[in-house]
């Protein structure tokens, strides 16, 4: 289904064969951001995509997840959504809006095409794409797929113990899991959010707790987003090191900072970090006290440095002394426990909020790592012509959330148009 094509022109040629300077794979926020400015400079472009419009949006997401950040900061510039600026949209919201936008600017999207292979085309610039819509002929190519590609579910994970199992890519609601009680495994923003989803609906709750972060969702009336944008920490260039943390933030319930400590009062038996699967019991290592301090330490050096900045800057932002009081360690946390059986427990399931893994086997290129990771320059690979957009650090910090994809985007298109300048370059 072709959505829109009016801001440039896909010319057909001979052997059924579409020649298009530039194909972006992928419609949803990359792709579409990615579209628009192309669009700007008029060149000459299709997006493909195998699903609909912000399908990861639509379908890989928990029914009642909202947007992780508030609508006045994770929007595109040039259209807001119709919400109160504070509001964490759900996200279903979320897929509309991009396909509302994808129609404002006049996408040329093309809905229901898979890319099936690329080749780099021998003795001629560019690349061949096999599609299940027809072969395609492309100067440029940009992967806009998204970084949540591969949903990774550790090799430690149980086979023979008869559990339902699933990734958090795969959860939808409480309803989904099995009857009896249900081991979490995650401390970032999935992890802490189904954790509380499913203690919430009376489900005896066990989180496995590994390192993480542990940022206030605001400070002082402001989001954590603006505090990140002030104190220049969105425009931090260096991956974090891995394994990655865990980053324990959300929109849950209007916008809550995560606190591990009211979750274990609250019904939830907190663990350490999950570490083996054997004779019917999952052990954990003893660390969950010191994965929570140090997460602690780092959240309250964080309010400190948030505080300096109020004050250099003459500031008159409201005193929030209740942000930097502890509440008192919940039993799980006293005395952890490093086994637990399950059938003692009653556990008839996991949810593995493990994170993700990249997928390019498709893309049969010398441009990745030994992890699958694509080896780049801010978007720029050495293959000539081939460029992602959307990845986590592209560029910065913000490279994969909603806004910070449409800056990269922007700064894409602007390099191909200047490789356009290079070629049709004649000297005098």
């Amino acid at each position: 289904m072709l959505i829109n094509n009016k801001c440039c022109e896909t010319n057909s040629n001979k052997n059924d064969c579409k020649y298009i300077d530039t194909i972006v794979i992928g419609a949803g926020q990359a792709g579409i951001a990615t579209s628009e400015h192309l669009c700007n400079l008029r060149i000459d472009h299709i997006v493909l995509e195998k699903n609909r419009v912000a399908e990861a949006w639509r379908t890989r997401r928990w029914d009642s997840l909202v947007a992780n950040g508030p609508c006045w900061h994770d929007k595109f510039p040039n259209m807001d959504f119709p919400h109160k600026p504070d509001t964490f949209v759900h996200h279903n919201e979320v897929a509309q809006y991009f396909e509302d936008y994808a129609k404002m600017i006049q996408s040329p999207i093309l809905t229901g095409v898979e890319v099936v292979k690329i080749t780099k085309n021998l003795k001629r610039k560019g690349f061949t794409v096999q599609t299940t819509g027809g072969k395609f002929i492309a100067n440029y190519i940009v992967v806009a797929t998204g970084p949540f590609q591969t949903p990774v579910i550790p090799s430690i994970a149980p086979k023979e113990m008869g559990l339902y199992q699933i990734h958090s890519d795969q959860y939808k609601n409480p309803k989904q899991l099995p009857e009896g009680s249900v081991l979490v495994v995650g401390s970032g923003s999935s992890g802490v959010q189904i954790a509380s989803e499913l203690n919430s609906f009376g489900k005896k709750v066990y989180l496995s707790v590994g390192p993480h972060e542990r940022p206030p969702r605001s400070y002082r009336g402001r989001d954590n987003v603006w505090w990140l944008g002030v104190l220049d920490t969105w425009q931090e260039s260096k991956p974090p090191q891995r394994p990655i943390k865990g980053f324990a933030v959300s929109g849950m319930n209007g916008g809550q900072t995560v606190d591990f400590r009211k979750m274990g009062h609250e019904g939830i038996t907190l663990l350490g970090m999950t570490s083996k699967f054997e004779n019917g019991k999952a052990y954990f290592k003893n660390d969950l006290v010191e994965n929570i301090i140090n997460a602690e330490k780092s959240y309250l050096d964080t309010l400190e440095i948030m505080d300096k900045y109020v004050e250099s800057n003459g500031l008159d932002l409201p005193q929030d002394p209740n942000a930097k009081i502890l509440s008192e360690m919940p039993v799980s946390m006293l005395d952890p426990l490093l086994e637990l059986d399950f059938k003692e427990t009653n556990i008839n399931s996991i949810v593995w909020a493990s994170g993700f893994g990249f997928d390019y086997d498709w893309l049969p290129f010398n441009i990745f790592n030994e992890n699958g990771a694509p080896i780049h320059n801010k978007g720029i690979t050495n293959e000539h012509g081939f460029y992602f957009v959307g990845l986590p650090y592209l560029s910065g910090k913000g490279s994969s959330f909603i806004w910070g994809v449409w800056h990269d985007a922007k700064r894409i298109a602007e390099y191909i148009d200047i490789q356009h300048q290079y070629e049709n370059y004649e000297s005098v």
